[in-house]
């Protein structure tokens, strides 16, 4: 039996040799060689082609190949009784942890005005604040969550936080469910999503919820791109409910050039970097899963489907 992995990017040869070398004993097929599909006990993918899964009738479990799952669980080919499984991966965590912080400092010192207006030729010293000048939301307190919080905390930052359904054990007040929300949002100068992307949270990100933040609050969505509602950001910028949005996530990846995003100066992006799995790193947990998978034993950071992640 062996692992398929199959990519939307050329990424492939790195993940291959990756596997390979974490596990010389296990063959692995690239997308685009010659893979007998009857071989294929487990499939390794990052936004794999639709349909793509189907010509491997002995396929046993989906590894995704980074922490988000909701592209595999929204594949209407993907049979339920399927086992998916997710990266945990502590470089994911450090890289996300680091670029939040990076966005919240260049906001406080207003470097991305700045570069804004440096494009337009002015020179307007502002008034800056500083790192006690102002409370982080949370959205999310899963592992990524919680590194971005516990790196907030060590450069001085407060945070508070808010899930959907879990009672985390975190050094900073939490917040939880619908009925706690608003309290939350009223006390996050600068609100970051890291929630899963499932059907209870696309478009979570709405005109109302922007309503209830703090006025001339900042917005990080680093999570998925659907769980904003791009015309309501739009809106809640223009009309001076937020300061700026620091967006890595975007409905469509590549953003298409039409896109009022692009142009639009309050509205900071980067192309879906702000956390990338290391294959060096990732390899051995896949390679271990694979193991698990064909002996019958339980998988490791296996995703549940009803609740989407």
């Amino acid at each position: 039996m062996a692992i398929v992995i199959l990519r939307n990017d050329d990424l492939i040869p790195r993940w291959k040799a990756a596997l390979q070398k974490a596990a010389p004993d296990i063959p692995v097929y690239g997308m685009g060689e010659e893979v007998p599909p009857g071989e294929i006990a487990m499939a390794a993918v990052w936004k794999h082609p639709p349909g793509s899964l189907e010509r491997f009738p002995n396929l046993r479990g989906i590894h995704c190949l980074g922490a988000g799952v909701d592209f595999i669980l929204e594949d209407p080919q993907i049979p339920e009784s399927l086992p998916v499984m997710r990266v945990v991966d502590p470089f994911l965590a450090s890289d996300m942890a680091e670029y939040v912080l990076a966005q919240i400092l260049a906001s406080l010192k207003g470097l991305h005005r700045y570069k804004t207006e440096q494009g337009r030729g002015i020179w307007a010293p502002k008034p800056y604040q500083r790192m006690g000048d102002l409370t982080v939301g949370i959205m999310g307190l899963g592992t990524l969550g919680q590194a971005v919080s516990e790196l907030l905390l060590k450069a001085g930052l407060a945070c508070v936080g808010w899930t959907r359904q879990s009672s985390p054990e975190v050094a900073f007040p939490t917040f939880r469910g619908p009925a706690e929300r608003d309290t939350f949002l009223g006390r996050s100068d600068v609100l970051v999503c890291l929630l899963p992307m499932t059907p209870k949270t696309r478009g979570i990100l709405d005109y109302a919820l922007m309503q209830h933040l703090p006025e001339g609050a900042l917005l990080i969505n680093v999570a998925r791109g659907p769980l904003l509602v791009d015309a309501d950001l739009i809106r809640a910028l223009d009309e001076g409910l937020l300061s700026g949005a620091c967006l890595d996530v975007f409905h469509t990846e590549p953003l298409p050039a039409s896109h009022p995003f692009w142009k639009h100066p309050l509205v900071h992006m980067t192309p879906h970097v702000a956390s990338v799995s290391d294959p060096e790193s990732v390899a051995p947990q896949i390679a271990e899963n694979y193991r698990r998978l064909l002996s019958g034993q339980p998988l490791k950071n296996r995703v549940s489907r009803e609740l989407g992640y």
